[in-house]
């Protein structure tokens, strides 16, 4: 099942006017054939399988996100609370440093809260000692660098040289282990089986002392399992290995897998002009609504692209020169007043939007392809602008 192929053929069929622009929409029955997916494999495999509030957070879907998942993983305060308040199961919190005044709410908030560092552990186990004494029943984690490297650029690789994330295995000692449940590794970023498989072989032997004292073993995220090309039975095969083997129940965090290929970012031109190359500014902003094309940086897909015709640079409404999302190919030029879509816009790009240069933030609407029925979820305005400045 090609889940790209059919969320290009779904939002070919949408009316790009009937939601105000810029507006993410967002296809609920592609959400669901995503979970429908993981909740196979958990299924098969044993593995708890948790959505990651840091790249789809659209609570809109809970009831449907808590039909197929165990529930939720946070990264810090309030997307605990958001976990908790708006979605179902289990709430897994890891942060790469906490602060001691957020700590007693994430921990009435979380199931499992997982540090970054054996000194965040020493540093906070008074307040861990209250909660329980007073029946608070969290479980501890802690991150691992297993020192092991399959990040495919060094700015999404965690464990790169000199990272910050997780605490390097070399470090580790017996001592550290103590009041720990359970060990969370988190290495990937959109990639397939493999590396995975790889990584695991690289650390299994290293973990073998302190694995039998654990309850459980988070795998992170960045797994790609709901593309059509991922080796799923791989996947299982492992996670039943990791479990007969060590007795541990092993969870899975993705975010990303779970909004693939689910949503469209619908925008207008709002002008064109010619300097080198036609040009059209649109009110979608790369660096507002789109920031991984800067940060990461990727191009998005356009909805309608072709081979041949006018290519054309698109970018935003900012001051900012380099507000460019990139450089397509349409069958006849663009004009002021039509209605542009960018796909695969579920994940990410809803949760990093920001109002930089007064830049309104789109709209969320929530779509049905079978249906056809259309919800407008969120609209904003000057007031939301208004509320993050001083």
């Amino acid at each position: 099942m090609d889940i790209a192929a059919l969320s290009r053929d779904s939002f070919t069929r949408f009316d790009l006017t009937r939601v105000p622009s810029p507006c993410f929409v967002v296809d609920e029955v592609a959400i669901e054939r995503n979970l429908s997916i993981l909740a196979d494999v958990a299924d098969r495999s044993g593995a708890q399988i948790l959505l990651a509030l840091k790249a789809f957070s659209m609570f809109a879907l809970a009831p449907l996100v808590d039909k197929y998942l165990a529930g939720t993983c946070a990264s810090g305060l309030y997307e605990a609370r958001l976990g908790r308040q708006k979605f179902a199961g289990t709430v897994s919190t890891y942060c790469a440093g906490f602060k001691a005044a957020d700590l007693d709410e994430i921990i009435v908030l979380s199931d499992h809260l997982t540090f970054n560092t054996p000194g965040q552990v020493s540093r906070f186990a008074d307040q861990i000692a209250a909660a329980r004494a007073g029946g608070d029943t969290i479980s501890l984690g802690l991150r691992i660098n297993p020192e092991h490297s399959e990040g495919w650029t060094e700015k999404y690789d965690p464990a790169a040289a000199c990272s910050r994330l997780g605490t390097p295995i070399r470090q580790l000692t017996d001592a550290d282990m103590a009041g720990i449940d359970g060990l969370h590794m988190h290495t990937l970023c959109e990639q397939g089986f493999a590396p995975l498989q790889r990584t695991w072989e690289a650390v299994e032997d290293r973990l073998t002392d302190w694995l039998p004292g654990m309850k459980w073993l988070n795998l992170g995220g960045g797994h790609h399992i709901t593309m059509p090309d991922y080796d799923r039975a791989g996947l299982i095969a492992l996670i039943q290995k990791i479990t007969d083997k060590h007795g541990v129940q092993v969870y899975l965090e993705p975010g990303e897998a779970c909004g693939l290929h689910a949503g469209v970012l619908v925008g207008e031109v709002l002008d064109v002009a010619d300097n080198g190359m036609p040009l059209a500014i649109t009110d979608i902003s790369a660096t507002c609504h789109m920031p991984d094309v800067i940060e990461a940086p990727y191009r998005p897909d356009l909805l309608g692209e072709t081979e041949t015709g006018t290519t054309t640079r698109i970018g935003g409404p900012s001051c900012l020169a380099g507000d460019v999302i990139g450089d397509y190919t349409t069958a006849g030029p663009l004009q002021p007043g039509q209605r542009i879509a960018f796909l695969d816009q579920a994940h990410y790009s809803m949760v990093k939007t920001n109002t930089f240069n007064g830049v309104p933030l789109p709209g969320i609407a929530l779509w049905n392809s079978e249906t056809d029925d259309l919800q407008m979820i969120r609209e904003f305005s000057y007031d939301d602008f208004l509320g993050r400045l001083s």
